[in-house]
């Protein structure tokens, strides 16, 4: 007897610089655990969000912005992903970098608004009345034809339909008939007819007739439960984007011009004011109506210092109007010029921005949360290290950079393999450090060495 050890299935996880980052890691009432949800320190960096984070819930903080100024490494780009997952899959959150509104084929302003839009999302209810069941009769009731001649025409189909709890007979208009016989639907099958839009949809054969034969290519569905006729209420989560771009393009008619432009490979359009306008008077309606609820989300712009003066000017005018998300800044520059000006400020961001601004501040690390966050990584790369190379690799971290110290890991642990050993010791990390340098020891050895290159 021979006994197969099987691969498992579960999907082996890509690890990404922020793999480890669950959330923000904050006790029920706000106040942050020292190490928790792959986050370590920067506990007042973490209660601000936190406190973003129950504004969003609570939907007061749209319009406002927050940005992350701190050192590079200093975990701005976890927080706002902390944030992100926080707040669950249902509120959009849109990251882009401020280098990407340089684009050859749109305005700087128009990539800006898009992205805003994308960052606010809208939750439609809908009430859909279904009939479904197992069809028990299917006959179409024929007139004569009105047009003269011998044909016949369909005047009504009558259909039963069968559910654990009842039965009832419907009387279709003619339009669903042709609906069933695309369908190829025939007594014995399992069917739903939405009654709004009159869309006839076959699930499967019924299992009552499982036995009918030995082999098929059927699928069989138990029998629907409840009544045949259900009200059903619908959630759909769209973004104001999503809406944007549906309604940008024509949908092609016939004629050749919208066949070229079907056939010719899509460019970036952009998408004018006036459809964004009359979009939000159609989205604001819904929202009268209390169909739509709007859902806003988070803009997060990385290296903010990149955009430039007049995308600096369309967001304060953006962070004004009535549709607007929650955008957060993150920024490793302290002062300098404002780019495309020579005009220095605080973050490169102008005064008038900076003014309606809430600045958090993130912490460098010490050595200690170094040696927690290093420990963190080793365990999400499925590495295993000793306290010693831990505590070793925390030094390079504080020579060096934490970002450094996180890069050797994958190379040292290979260096173990190599070695025999399943574990990093110290001489690996000792091995691997001679091997690569970083930033400030290569800086350093251009010094030195200034007279050998061309400069």
């Amino acid at each position: 007897m021979k006994i197969e050890e099987v691969q498992s299935t579960t999907k082996k996880q890509r690890v990404a610089t922020h793999t480890h980052i669950k959330g923000l890691g904050l006790e029920a009432n706000g106040n942050a655990i020292p190490l928790a949800a792959g986050f370590v320190g920067q506990i007042g960096a973490r209660e601000a969000s936190g406190l973003v984070v129950d504004m969003i819930r609570q939907k007061k903080m749209a319009g406002r912005a927050l940005l992350f100024a701190g050192p590079p490494g200093t975990g701005k780009t976890a927080l706002a992903l902390g944030i992100s997952q926080e707040l669950g899959s249902k509120v959009p959150f849109c990251p882009m970098v401020g280098s990407e509104v340089y684009s050859s084929e749109v305005k700087k302003t128009e990539i800006l608004m898009e992205n805003f839009r994308r960052a606010i999302g809208l939750r439609i209810k809908e009430n859909k009345e279904v009939y479904e069941g197992e069809v028990t009769e299917l006959s179409p009731e024929e007139t004569e034809s009105t047009t003269g001649g011998y044909g016949k025409s369909i005047s009504h189909v009558i259909i039963g339909l069968k559910t654990v709890k009842g039965t009832k007979q419907l009387k279709l208009d003619p339009t669903i008939y042709d609906a069933l016989i695309k369908e190829k639907v025939a007594v014995g099958d399992v069917i739903y007819v939405e009654a709004n839009s009159g869309a006839v949809k076959r699930v499967g054969r019924s299992d009552a007739f499982a036995t009918e034969f030995d082999l098929e290519a059927e699928e069989y569905v138990p029998l629907p439960k409840g009544e045949v006729h259900k009200k059903k209420e619908i959630v759909q989560d769209v973004t104001l984007h999503d809406l944007d771009a549906a309604n940008a393009r024509p949908q092609g008619g016939q004629d050749i011009l919208s066949l070229m432009g079907q056939m010719m490979k899509p460019r970036k359009t952009e998408i004018t004011d006036k459809l964004r306008q009359e979009i939000n008077k159609v989205v604001n309606r819904y929202i009268d109506e209390g169909v739509a609820e709007l859902v806003p989300g988070v803009l997060f712009i990385d290296e903010v210092h990149m955009l430039d003066m007049e995308c600096f000017s369309y967001l304060n005018r953006a962070l004004e109007s009535s549709l607007s998300p929650i955008v957060i800044f993150a920024t490793n520059r302290g002062i300098c010029n404002v780019r495309g000006t020579d005009m220095s400020s605080p973050h490169g961001i102008p005064v008038d921005l900076l003014d309606r601004l809430v600045i958090v501040r993130t912490e460098t690390y010490g050595p200690a949360d170094m040696i927690q966050i290093l420990a963190i990584r080793a365990q999400v790369e499925e590495l295993i290290i000793d306290e010693e190379s831990l505590a070793y690799l925390g030094e390079i971290g504080q020579e060096a950079s934490l970002r450094h110290a996180v890069q050797l890991l994958s190379p040292a642990s290979i260096m173990a393999r190599m070695n025999g050993r399943d574990n990093i010791c110290k001489a690996d990390l000792e091995e691997v450090k001679a091997l690569y340098l970083d930033a400030k020891s290569s800086a350093r050895l251009l010094q030195e060495q200034q007279e050998r290159y061309i400069s």
